[in-house]
């Protein structure tokens, strides 16, 4: 495919439909499967009812896979979300969630996964506590250098270690259900009698959806899709229904090779099964995976994260050193790193705090689960004030299905405030100092406009 030349460079129709779904694989299954089964079990109390949450947050993403597949097959754009933000809403909205996506959403998620990096990796290295904000700043920049190299190095780092990533829980899988031998109790490991409190059952569904998150980033490619309009509808929902299945097949292992009581107490689940086989050695594997899994979700992150922060360029003047793509690499080059430096400094931040995973936690969650809400709600606005637009996918049982998804947010907005520290008020702060900036863009580029025309 020819590349067009550096001044006139647009995103160019290079990711397969195994690209999209490495992508989406890659980002959702994150660190979380290792710990959060052990929660989701404690809340449960029963296995039966641990099922049906870990199945309830794949029916919960895929009702939400189902809104962003209609926006993404009616709407492709580079931008995503910024630019349903846009049509739905105006300017202001589709600024704040462009600040705030380069300067807390993504860039916190890329900090996020990169101290969990960074703290799996000392531990592999044996290396001291201290070393964990300079492994993680290190991923960071690895990362974000093989992105700005090209889309191709962007997507095949992807590819790869999603798949290693994919191959590391089957083995986690293969252990549980086939090796290890099932724990000596006279209680079935799938049976349990307690009955959870309403309270403890809500707990662990935060954890659940938590786990499932980062599907929605398959918006940003929809301008980068081969073959028609619902290639990347068909990725999404595959996308998802794949980590559904996985989600489902790795908890079946924990229980049938720890059991409910167990697992349920357990602080490293995925240790405590290996270790059933491969003795000590099982925490060093579980390290490894931790680790990739990190690293995984930390590059998909990146490669999607500055395609927002490239529209943003292309609409706001002040920021139009963003929104300049690099033909020859296919990639959002400033954007990227832009977003490389801000990452660096949230790492920073967390190297203060000294706890830097809860911190990009507590920072990112709040604004994170805000927008996700405005964008649901948009496919509503957008169905009332564009109906002749040609929509290739539509929402099925259309609006209950985006209402749901819409109501699913609220409740995790909700928990995610009444979860606060330092982080999420710094989170929120700079937020708000999108505001000032707002008016500055604008009023920058009406004098602009009104000097061209003076000409």
């Amino acid at each position: 495919m020819p590349k067009l030349p550096e001044k006139a460079a647009k995103p160019l129709r290079a990711l397969s439909l195994i690209d999209a779904i490495a992508l989406i694989v890659g980002i959702v299954v994150g660190t979380g499967i290792f710990k959060a089964p052990s929660i989701v079990a404690a809340g449960a109390g029963n296995a039966s009812v641990m099922f049906l949450l870990w199945l309830a947050g794949g029916a919960a993403s895929f009702v939400g896979a189902l809104c962003y597949a209609e926006l993404v097959t009616t709407y492709p754009h580079p931008g995503g979300e910024y630019h349903y933000l846009m049509r739905a809403y105006g300017r202001s909205p589709a600024f704040l969630f462009a600040w705030s996506r380069l300067a807390v959403i993504q860039t916190g998620s890329i900090a996020l996964l990169s101290f969990v990096f960074g703290d799996y990796a000392s531990r592999l290295l044996l290396l001291p506590e201290g070393a964990s904000p300079i492994l993680a700043a290190g991923l960071i920049v690895v990362l974000t250098g093989i992105n700005f190299l090209g889309l191709r190095e962007g997507k095949w780092t992807q590819v790869i270690l999603a798949t290693a990533e994919v191959l590391g829980l089957l083995l986690v899988a293969v252990c549980g259900l086939v090796v290890a031998a099932p724990p000596a109790s006279g209680v079935p490991a799938a049976a349990g009698a307690a009955t959870p409190a309403s309270a403890a059952i809500g707990h662990a569904l935060v954890f659940v959806l938590l786990t499932y998150g980062g599907w929605n980033e398959a918006a940003y490619l929809s301008a980068e899709m081969r073959g028609d309009r619902r290639s990347l509808s068909r990725a999404l929902l595959w996308g998802v229904a794949v980590v559904t299945g996985i989600y489902l097949l790795v908890n079946a292992a924990y229980l049938r090779g720890l059991g409910m009581p167990a697992m349920a107490r357990s602080e490293a689940v995925a240790a405590d099964l290996l270790e059933r086989w491969l003795g000590q050695a099982g925490a060093g594997v579980v390290s490894l995976f931790v680790a990739i899994a990190a690293v995984t979700s930390a590059n998909g992150t990146i490669l999607t994260g500055a395609r927002a922060s490239y529209a943003l360029g292309s609409d706001f003047r002040i920021f139009r050193a963003l929104g300049r793509w690099r033909g020859r690499a296919d990639t959002p080059g400033n954007a990227l790193l832009a977003q490389g430096l801000v990452a660096l400094a949230l790492v920073g931040l967390g190297a203060f705090t000294r706890s830097g995973f809860a911190t990009m936690v507590e920072y990112t969650a709040p604004v994170f689960w805000a927008f996700l809400f405005l964008v649901g709600l948009a496919l509503i606005v957008l169905r009332v004030r564009d109906p002749g637009a040609p929509r290739p996918f539509r929402v099925p049982f259309y609006p209950v299905v985006p209402l749901l998804f819409c109501a699913t947010c609220i409740c995790l907005l909700w928990s995610s405030v009444a979860y606060t520290g330092i982080g999420a008020l710094v989170g929120i702060a700079v937020l708000a100092a999108g505001v000032p900036v707002l008016a500055w863009a604008e009023d920058r580029g009406k004098r602009t406009e009104e000097a061209e025309t003076r000409r």
